[in-house]
This record gives structure tokens, C-alpha cells and sequence, in this order.
């Protein structure tokens, strides 16, 4: 029989989003300042096919606070290799969104860095001007979860799903332009001596869909990037990661 879920009314949303917050590593998770993630992507194509990405890495500087929800915000940088060959590289140094070509002219460029970013939502969710709301609690992978939904200060609507038994976030939904984006997150790990919580999978779906699966196998927290990092002038030819 499949696992029941447990409510506890008692719990506000607000309890539970602190709580998932503690669960993830508290205050150093909740302002990171940087974050470094390295590992592999599985790309599921349109006909059902996989793509394997084996080296993929994102480098992100966040900021402090963040009314929108959809907005890239900071800095950031992902790039991904199959084998020898460059098989995606994006960044945005906090004014300009890059491809692998150089600084990307067209100005609705930097909007499409919101059908990709949401998760952070829940980091800045008790600031100021945001909202929260229980929603009925489901099932997640199988694990009775409670569900949350944020407005942020410009209006904008993410869901979470916090795993009961521990608190780690394992999902969040949010509507794009590629339609509802879901991810799910499982695999949860830990370095020693960080307070830091790193789910080691993560699903991406969209309208139903699986889009890809990444598989995250190390991180760094809090280390200095150079601006740099984030300015494309031209394509690598080997990974500089």
C-alpha cells in the first residue's frame, strides 16, 4: 500500500518554510553568496532519445534580497561538455546574458532565464513582502510531503514541496513560457564540516514532460569567483571546470 500522508495542522507555512530552511543548512544556505556545482546531465530529447552531457558545471553569485522569483538576479554561468565537443554554454555577468558566441544582442535575451529559475524563491520566501499559503499536502516520490505556496512582492507564484519526515525541499513548480516547469529533488548529500544540503538529483519537467535529469556530484559554497567567470568572448575549447 502507498505511504499515507500525515498532516500536522498546526504548522504554519511559515513554520514549515523555516524549517525546510534549517533542514538545507540554515543561515549559510539561506545567503550562500556563491555557489559552485559540478557533475552530469541527461538530456531527453523530443523523440524519447537521451543526450548525455558528462561534464557539466554552474557557477552562481546570489544576491541578498530578491522580490521576483523569475529574475536570474546575481550572476551566472552553466556550461556543459559531451566528450570533447562544447555542448551548451550560457551566463549572465548581471547586466548581459552570454551564449558561447559572445554576448547575446537580442534584448528580450535575459528574460529567458526565468523559465529556469524559481527554486530560489523559498531562500528569500520570509523577507519582507512575501506570502505564504498551505496548499493540500501530497505525495512526492512516494514520501507524504507538505506543500507550500510563495508570492513574492511582484506577484509571482511558486510552489514547494517539503518532505515531511525531514524537512528537505523535494519539489517546486512554477508556470514559464515553456509552460509548468516542475523539478523534483532527490539524493540529498553532504560534505563534511558545510552547512550545506545538496539534493545529488534533480528532474526537470515541463507540461508533463521530462526535459533532463541533472546529476549533481560536488559543491563549493562561499568561494570568489572572478567577474570574469561570467563574461563570454569566445567558446572554450576544453572544459574550465
Amino acid at each position: 500500500m502507498p505511504t499515507a500522508v500525515q498532516s500536522n495542522p498546526d504548522l504554519s507555512p511559515q513554520d514549515i518554510i523555516a524549517r525546510s530552511q534549517a533542514a538545507a543548512g540554515g543561515q549559510s544556505w539561506a545567503r550562500p553568496g556563491t555557489l559552485f556545482l559540478e557533475g552530469y546531465n541527461i538530456i531527453r530529447k523530443p523523440d524519447g532519445t537521451e543526450v548525455l552531457w558528462d561534464r557539466y558545471a554552474m557557477w552562481r553569485v546570489f544576491t541578498g534580497e530578491k522580490t521576483n522569483s523569475r529574475n536570474v538576479g546575481g550572476k551566472v554561468r552553466i556550461e556543459a561538455w559531451s566528450g570533447d565537443d562544447l555542448a551548451m554554454l550560457v551566463s549572465f555577468d548581471g547586466t548581459t546574458t552570454y551564449s558561447q558566441d559572445g554576448p547575446m544582442e537580442d534584448p528580450s535575451a535575459n528574460a529567458m532565464w526565468g523559465a529556469n529559475f524559481g527554486f530560489g524563491a523559498i531562500r528569500n520566501a520570509l523577507d519582507e513582502g512575501w506570502t505564504h499559503e498551505r496548499r493540500p499536502d501530497r505525495l512526492i516520490d512516494g514520501e507524504p510531503s507538505y506543500m507550500v505556496a510563495l508570492t513574492d512582492p511582484s506577484g509571482g507564484r511558486t510552489l514547494f514541496g517539503i518532505r515531511q519526515s525531514d524537512f528537505h525541499i523535494v519539489y517546486v513548480g512554477f508556470d514559464t513560457a515553456r509552460g509548468w516547469h516542475e523539478r523534483y529533488y532527490s539524493e540529498f548529500f553532504t560534505k563534511p564540516g558545510v552547512n550545506w544540503v545538496q539534493p545529488g538529483r534533480v528532474r526537470l519537467v515541463y507540461d508533463g514532460v521530462k526535459a533532463n535529469e541533472a546529476i549533481w556530484t560536488d559543491f563549493e559554497v562561499g568561494v570568489g569567483f572572478d567577474d570574469a567567470v561570467f563574461v563570454v568572448t569566445e567558446a572554450p575549447t576544453s572544459p574550465t571546470f
